[in-house]
């Protein structure tokens, strides 16, 4: 039995570059360009990189949140039915979006300032028709209940909680239509430390009572470590490795993965590591280089990576890479925490 709630297939998603009085397209700027990749039912997903390198395009492109270019997203709904997000009209698509849902990087902004938090958790409920009236009112208290804040602060204004307070009034607005699947674009990155553990221990024990499935979108290690069951990585739009958690920390085979796990903290003071430092910028993804995109920056690049794109292969069992040295190259991993 298939048990992927979604299959992201070949996502493209390219902005055009428009210049000169008549504002015609003189390029695009690829955020997105050719990703494929699975999420099973209960599980978290994260995807890590760079800041730039297209993640949260990617988390937006596949709930249409942002129209992608190309591609297709196939999704289980409530009903085990396997629908293309990509060839929904608006009316279908509405209907969907019950069962798939956005908490936003920043607490701050994502809510508005002028409703009340029974007004800003209720309205999907109301959106969808879902409750109304006094009913919309209880099921807000149980959303607010179930993610750790006092129901009797409905009439309060977005102002007047913490950040992570705010996070959580978002998570209950996320919650409110029961959905199966949640991007959680960024969630905790802007949040104190001590208030990121909180809220991720939330996101876990919400995913165990809920039977929840996440694709958690992160440029900290750490987080995308202690919550992910596995885990993607990103480098100017394309998709390089993928591989359970444990597998691409300790045993990670493209270069820039090794790079990215070179630059984790370690905590032991009385350990210590050498740090990869990368040569060069970041590709350009308006004027990409041949073959394959970190070749400019890659200790270990051939001629063959400046001319031939690399292919998305298995190396072994689940773990995936695009490199054309993935099984011959002698790459470190992260000490283990």
């Amino acid at each position: 039995m298939d048990d992927n709630i979604l299959e992201v297939l070949s996502m493209k998603k390219y902005f055009p570059i428009k210049k000169g009085f008549f504002k015609r397209t003189v390029g695009q700027i690829k955020a997105v360009d050719d990703v494929s990749f699975y999420v099973k039912e209960g599980e978290t997903f994260g995807l890590v990189g760079e800041s730039g390198c297209g993640k949260s395009t990617l988390g937006k492109s596949l709930l249409r949140a942002i129209e992608p270019t190309e591609g297709s997203v196939k999704f289980k709904n409530r009903h085990n039915e396997k629908i293309d997000v990509m060839d929904l009209d608006y009316k279908q698509l509405r209907d969907i979006r019950r069962d798939m849902q956005l908490i936003f990087q920043d607490p701050y902004s994502s809510l508005n300032p002028r409703m009340t938090v029974l007004n800003i958790i209720g309205e999907p409920l109301i959106c969808n028709k879902l409750a109304k009236g006094e009913e919309l009112r209880e099921k807000v208290k149980h959303l607010m209940e179930i993610v750790g804040l006092n129901s009797r602060h409905l009439e309060r204004y977005p102002h007047a909680f913490s950040g992570g307070q705010r996070q959580r009034i978002g998570i209950a607005r996320a919650l409110a239509t029961n959905p199966k699947f949640l991007v959680c674009d960024e969630a905790v990155s802007a949040l104190d430390v001590s208030i990121q553990a909180q809220i991720i221990n939330l996101l876990e024990d919400l995913q165990k009572t809920l039977n929840l499935s996440y694709l958690f979108i992160s440029h900290d290690l750490g987080v995308i470590q202690h919550i992910s069951d596995r885990v993607g990585v990103m480098y100017v739009g394309k998709m390089v490795e993928t591989a359970t958690t444990e597998e691409l920390f300790t045993n990670p085979k493209h270069p820039y993965t090794e790079a990215l796990l070179s630059a984790k903290p370690i905590p032991n003071p009385r350990l210590k590591k050498e740090r990869i430092i990368l040569k060069g910028e970041v590709a350009n993804p308006a004027n990409p280089p041949s073959g394959c995109y970190f070749h400019p920056r890659c200790p270990y690049a051939k001629e063959i990576c400046k001319v031939q794109k690399p292919s998305f292969n298995e190396v072994s069992p689940g773990h995936q890479v695009a490199c054309h040295f993935a099984g011959e190259l002698d790459l470190k991993g992260s000490v283990a925490i």
